[in-house]
């Protein structure tokens, strides 16, 4: 159940922040559009109210694992910190909405437009598996773009890590995600999985969704069945999906879907094995080589400063009265310097112009 919109300002009187307009909610809070005064950037401000229940294990390792991402294609997280009510966490603000938005509007994507969303989502999660993160919870709805401006092709931005686990510390043992989007693996409870090969299998899903404007494993009379969602269980597990007949795709593109929809995780196409499909492979520039380009941004988000203690403290403070305006964001001076070398850097001037 979503929670109600706020009535009252949650930054009133913050020294950094100013609200600009309120966003969107979920049952794990709301967000707000905010002003940094500092800068004049805009953020979007997701709260989660300081209540046992709501402040849990989960929360801390979202924030946890998000921290320590920095790449072009996920939302950049800012800080986190505390009002008198609610657990704040500050993040990239992306302008152009959700994917989800942008599929259903155009009633599906063309296959080349597709491709060249799917090729940044594979970037991405090359990027977030290289620092250990599983996002588990890869969907339409949590992925966003930065621009809806004519004439140019958006970026994608991964955000949302609430489901998410770093590896280097536990393997994912808990059936969590999307109905729709969840490997078979995870729906048949294994007790230890890889996560990075679910994560595969929710990226087919998202490849099939964006071109067909459907989901492969649902039908539409499920949604007037008792038992659809035991339907669509049924046919994940199984791998039972169709290609629709109002929706042609090459024979590229079906092959790779099918390689990624294969019960057996071990017998999966992986991430590295997509990088290498030709289907994946066409449009990129010649010279763009992933495991570089990725290495690049795995070199910088080691190379910020550990926050984790820091980031725990608050989040545990969170369920105390009375503390307020603590706040975890790295050292920012090493952060401004960090985005300018971003921007100056040969590799991805290189790549940006592929867009």
């Amino acid at each position: 159940m979503a929670v109600q919109p706020p009535t009252e300002d949650p930054l009133k009187n913050h020294h950094r922040y100013e609200t600009v307009k309120y966003l969107s909610s979920g049952s794990y809070g709301f967000v707000v559009l905010a002003r940094d005064r500092t800068s004049g950037s805009s953020v979007a401000i997701k709260f989660i109210e300081r209540l046992k229940g709501k402040i849990t294990k989960n929360v801390e390792r979202e924030i946890l694992n998000h921290s320590i991402l920095i790449h072009p294609h996920v939302v950049r997280f800012e800080e986190c910190f505390l009002t008198e009510k609610y657990l704040a966490i500050a993040m990239e603000y992306a302008a152009g909405g959700n994917m989800y938005s942008h599929v259903t509007a155009n009633h599906g994507l063309q296959e080349e437009h597709g491709r060249f969303f799917y090729q940044q989502i594979i970037l991405a999660l090359d990027y977030c598996h290289k620092m250990s993160i599983s996002n588990r919870d890869i969907k339409l709805e949590n992925t966003l773009l930065d621009s809806t401006e004519p004439g140019r092709n958006p970026l994608i931005k991964l955000c949302d890590f609430g489901y998410s686990i770093n590896e280097s510390h536990s393997l994912p043992k808990t059936a969590v995600g999307t109905p729709g989007y969840t490997a078979p693996e995870v729906l048949m409870n294994r007790t230890r999985y890889d996560g990075k090969l679910a994560d595969v299998w929710s990226s087919g899903v998202m490849l099939y969704a964006m071109l067909c404007c459907r989901y492969p494993f649902e039908r539409p009379e499920d949604d007037d069945d008792p038992k659809g969602q035991h339907r669509i269980v049924q046919r994940i597990i199984k791998c039972q999906y169709e290609w629709p007949k109002d929706k042609p795709l090459s024979a590229e593109c079906k092959d790779l879907m099918s390689k990624i929809f294969v019960a057996d995780p071990a017998a999966r196409i992986s991430i590295a094995q997509i990088q290498k499909h030709p289907w994946f492979r066409h449009g990129l520039p010649q010279n763009l080589e992933v495991d570089t380009y990725n290495g690049h941004y795995v070199k910088l988000s080691k190379q910020a400063a550990d926050n984790a203690d820091a980031i725990r403290r608050v989040v545990r403070e969170a369920l105390h009265e009375g503390q307020e305006q603590q706040s975890v964001s790295g050292d920012v001076d090493h952060l401004a310097e960090r985005n300018s070398m971003d921007t100056e850097d040969s590799l991805e001037n290189d790549y940006l112009s592929w867009y």
